[in-house]
């Protein structure tokens, strides 16, 4: 199945590249394809100054090689001592404001003692928040979750809620959607070949929900205001990559690609120091969305 996983992903980062060449309706993917010392490589893409997209990546990896002494504790038996791990991340950084950024991980791991599980998860971050869009895309995410356990998608959203909090800021990162780890046999109802359905699942239904998002924005007006706005919300979506964000630092710690890991942070951002927006404007209320304790 291992490689049946690994071929999903491939045709997987193909399919939802294509897609959004045909939204952008201008810039290509640029691919790059990079290898690990260690074990493994993989193959980047990146879209860049589209009508849509301002900066975006569609990552497929898989690496390989000696277990790291931080992931030692995750072993089933304690005696691994070899990994591989493959997967499909995407970050896309619109051009338009009113876009929202959407990013999705779906990924695989196993060691060498028989320990796997599959990860994963689609949330969205919204410069402004509008509150039936942010309705209908987790109503997308309920479907794709409920073919499959009743029970995942009110547990992964509250995952997804507690996760993407960017906590020295007191604030979500965006309007939230699923995250999900270290799901195996133990973990849930399903087998290894159940929770690949549903990781499937979670993978095709980025391109459909995503693609509709770009079609009911990318032609809004917007304002200089709007756009400095959102450089600031880009701001803190490079604060949680950086801090917090479990796929950067695993990336990282095993001396995987920093271009490929670093994708994911927009051409542009921008930190105002004790920024305040005026009260009652947009600005103002996709914060208070986002912290209702201001």
């Amino acid at each position: 199945m291992t490689q049946d996983i690994i071929s999903y992903f491939k045709s997987l980062q193909l399919e939802i590249c294509n897609a959004l060449e045909i939204a952008d309706g201008k810039s290509k993917f640029i691919l790059d394809e990079w290898s690990r010392p260690e074990g493994g490589g993989g193959l980047t893409r990146v879209i860049k100054e589209g009508n849509v997209i301002e900066k975006g990546g569609v990552n497929f990896s898989c690496v390989e090689g000696n277990l790291p002494a931080f992931l030692q504790k995750e072993s089933k038996t304690g005696n691994a001592s070899s990994f591989l791990a493959t997967g499909v991340s995407i970050v896309i950084h619109p051009l338009n404001p009113w876009v929202p950024i959407i990013h999705m991980n779906v990924r695989y791991f196993e060691m060498n003692d028989g320990t796997w599980w599959f990860g994963g998860g689609i949330d969205l971050t919204p410069h402004y928040v509008n509150e039936e869009q942010a309705h209908w895309f987790h109503l997308q995410l309920r479907n794709a979750c409920d073919k499959h356990e009743m029970d995942f998608y009110p547990k992964f959203k509250k995952w997804a809620d507690e996760y993407f909090f960017i906590k020295h800021r007191n604030e979500t990162r965006g309007i939230g959607g699923i995250f999900f780890d270290h799901l195996n046999e133990n973990a849930t109802m399903l087998n290894k070949s159940g929770l690949f359905n549903f990781v499937k699942e979670v993978g095709n239904t980025f391109a459909p929900t995503y693609l509709e998002l770009i079609n009911l924005n990318k032609d809004l007006p917007f304002t200089e205001q709007n756009k400095q706005w959102q450089l600031l919300r880009r701001g803190r979506y490079v604060e949680f990559n950086l801090v917090y964000d479990r796929g950067t630092k695993f990336g990282l710690e095993t001396n995987g690609r920093v271009e490929s890991i670093l994708m994911s942070l927009p051409k542009m951002a921008s930190w105002e120091y004790d920024f305040v927006p005026l009260s009652g404007s947009p600005e103002h209320q996709t914060l208070h969305f986002l912290n209702p304790k201001l």
